[in-house]
């Protein structure tokens, strides 16, 4: 599967570090040109490591090329004005990588109406304006790959009351609400641009994946209880399902380390030369 993405443009928003970066990264890899966006271009805040120039620096010293666009996804004139420098710079979109993601994790009754604001705009306003103003350049081309970026904490809770302790005291309520919402969007989207040959999906990691913002909660594989997969894992699942078509890997909210073994598909390194993990 050597440079599946040969010729592709692709679009991955919170690409600065960890998930997003490695998706861009392993992309850029298999050769498209990868467009990056997130807050941090050459700093980020002081907690957390990582910036798109970094990003874009490993994507070119391995021989990929893309640029690294600074946007705020909470604002709509941000947005506007990124996709309107895609245009005019890069063209139309093949592939657009919805990964950006604000968790704020705290009882409901803590939440202020500004942290609601945050997290509905980044989880689920921006992957909804970004797919209305990229869809028609998808659509121009007869091609297309949507994939959303959700979370186990999107689902319902299983069981009995009381329930889980997760549920319970984990904080997620309403980052849970919002990737909820962007799984009922993504497989409404994947039906109604099934006849545009557009394949739209969402993906999460089935275990924990230690990015900086993971660490900067205090959270390491040696925590208590976590249970890490590699950051390789989930940009491999994200190849597959933006290498799909739309009568194959569609319409599904999938879970990273599952779908690998589905797929007999190995986890590669970002640079796509070697296997990280085989499932």
């Amino acid at each position: 599967m050597p440079e599946s993405c040969r010729g592709k443009i692709a679009l991955v928003t919170g690409a600065s570090r960890g998930i997003g970066a490695a998706i861009a990264e392993r992309f850029a890899a298999e050769g498209a040109y990868v467009i990056i966006t997130a807050r941090s271009l050459d700093s980020g805040p002081g907690h957390l490591d990582g910036t798109l120039n970094e990003v874009l620096a490993a994507i070119r010293a391995r021989g990929g090329d893309g640029i690294a666009i600074q946007a705020d996804l909470t604002s709509a004139e941000s947005r506007a004005a990124m996709v309107e420098r895609i245009g005019r710079e890069v063209g139309a979109v093949d592939i657009l990588v919805n990964n950006a993601a604000a968790a704020f994790y705290m009882p409901f009754t803590a939440f202020s109406a500004s942290r609601l604001r945050v997290a509905s705009a980044i989880n689920f306003e921006a992957p909804w304006d970004l797919c209305q103003r990229l869809v028609p350049g998808m659509r121009a081309r007869g091609r297309g790959w949507i994939l959303n970026l959700t979370s186990y904490a999107g689902d319902m809770p299983q069981g009995a009351p009381p329930f889980d302790a997760f549920h319970q005291s984990g904080g997620a309520l309403l980052y849970g609400a919002t990737k909820a919402a962007l799984n009922r969007f993504t497989a409404g989207l994947a039906a109604e641009l099934y006849a545009d040959n557009i394949v739209v999906n969402a993906l999460a990691p089935l275990q924990m994946v230690i990015t900086p913002g993971v660490r900067a909660m205090g959270i390491d594989k040696s925590s208590p209880g976590v249970v890490v997969e590699p950051v390789e894992a989930m940009a491999e699942a994200a190849l597959a399902l933006c290498t799909s078509g739309v009568d194959g890997l569609n319409g599904r909210i999938a879970r990273s380390l599952p779908l690998l073994q589905e797929l007999k598909r190995p986890a590669l390194s970002l640079d796509g030369r070697g296997v990280v993990e085989r499932y």
